[in-house]
């Protein structure tokens, strides 16, 4: 029986959203946020908590650390400690206070690209040195250089790696065998590993993801991990994350950089909205899984359809679709603003997560099916017109 409606067209024109603060015309399907209203027991615990009329500072509770090791051990078999977990605010300030903390100022910290593109501002702006270890692209899936990535943290200005699992944007999930090699090699030169698992609950019914630090001992005391539920249960304005550090020498170094950086204290709807989400919204999470994959299903056969030129990256996770241009253009980046500036469709040019990506489009596909239909018909226009005027 389904719960929740997902079709819910809810309106976030007017309500100061990064996503929706564009032409009336604009129909946004770029960043990383979901038009779906998040699960009622989520709500409930923030109208409960906003009832109070008091908004103080709070504390991390005791009901947020065995909400987050009870999750991760029902859904992602991972087994941990309390005083594993640091609170904070969110994954991206989590991973600019460790760039800032662990490594030092001309350092090279590694990235696999193409991949999230904030990544590199967390590394740029803090002066460390950006390293690729770009994925193959086969026509078909990526897969890790494993010859190429070695290579790259065997210098002994490699100190960092920045792990995206799943990996953001082409939705991959790495398998238990490669997460193993890749912390083998990382143990081996000496390069610590920064799992960012913001996406671990968007994999599609059927697929799960492996954390790294449960891959073996060597992966657990050589990273850290950060993780939140705001992807997942469509809550990134609450502000709220946590970052693993099993080993108790590292955690106490990025312990001191969240507190020294004011990241580390929740707002006063931080706590009680993971714990609802963590304790109560399964049922939500399971319904949208299967929405989601609806969702991507429809895109690929519609492009595979309507607008060939266009081929959709498989994936496995994610909301988000990788879109291979390469037969339309060797420049993305003008498909992308001919598409905005054509049929008010917004989407992100590839080029943003890397150069490896300038033949790619990242779409957006988490809303209820009547705009995602829509926003296909403008895209398949948009792609029409390009075609036309070449």
């Amino acid at each position: 029986m389904i719960m929740y409606n997902f079709d819910k067209l809810t309106n976030r024109r007017g309500t100061g959203s990064l996503k929706w603060d564009v032409p009336e015309r604009e129909l946004p399907m770029w960043v990383a946020d979901m038009d779906f209203e998040t699960a009622p027991e989520v709500v409930e615990a923030i109208k409960s908590r906003a009832a109070q009329g008091i908004f103080g500072y709070s504390v991390v509770t005791d009901e947020w650390f065995v909400a987050y090791q009870n999750w991760w051990e029902r859904r992602h078999h991972l087994q941990s400690e309390k005083d594993w977990f640091i609170f904070c605010t969110g994954v991206v300030p989590a991973i600019s206070s460790i760039v800032r903390k662990l490594t030092t100022p001309g350092e090279n910290v590694l990235v696999q690209t193409p991949v999230y593109n904030i990544f590199f501002n967390s590394i740029r702006n803090n002066g460390r040195n950006i390293l690729e270890s770009p994925l193959v692209y086969d026509g078909e899936e990526y897969r890790i250089d494993f010859t190429d990535l070695e290579e790259k943290l065997a210098n002994p200005q490699t100190t960092l790696m920045l792990l995206c699992n799943p990996h953001n944007p082409v939705g991959k999930i790495w398998d238990k065998e490669t997460l193993a090699k890749i912390g083998e090699l990382c143990a081996r030169h000496h390069v610590l590993v920064v799992s960012d698992e913001i996406h671990c609950d968007l994999t599609d019914p059927g697929y799960e993801y492996t954390p790294f630090a449960s891959v073996s001992e060597q992966c657990r005391d050589n990273s850290i991990t950060c993780m939140a539920p705001t992807k997942t249960f469509s809550i990134p304005g609450i502000q709220t994350a946590a970052v693993m550090v099993p080993n108790p020498v590292i955690r106490h170094k990025v312990n001191r950089g969240l507190n020294t950086d004011e990241v580390a204290e929740p707002n006063v709807f931080a706590i009680d909205a993971t714990v609802a989400a963590f304790e109560k919204g399964e049922p939500w999470l399971e319904e949208l899984r299967v929405y989601l994959q609806e969702n991507k299903q429809c895109v690929r056969d519609f492009i595979r359809k309507e607008v060939p030129g266009i081929r959709v990256v498989p994936s496995h996770a994610t909301y988000l679709l990788w879109l291979d241009c390469s037969a339309l253009t060797e420049d993305a980046a003008k498909l992308v603003h001919f598409i905005r500036e054509y049929s008010g469709l917004y989407l992100t040019e590839g080029e943003e997560y890397g150069a490896c990506g300038r033949n790619f489009i990242r779409m957006n596909t988490a809303c209820p099916r009547e705009r995602l239909m829509d926003g296909l018909q403008r895209l398949k226009a948009s792609v029409n017109e390009y075609k036309g005027r070449r």
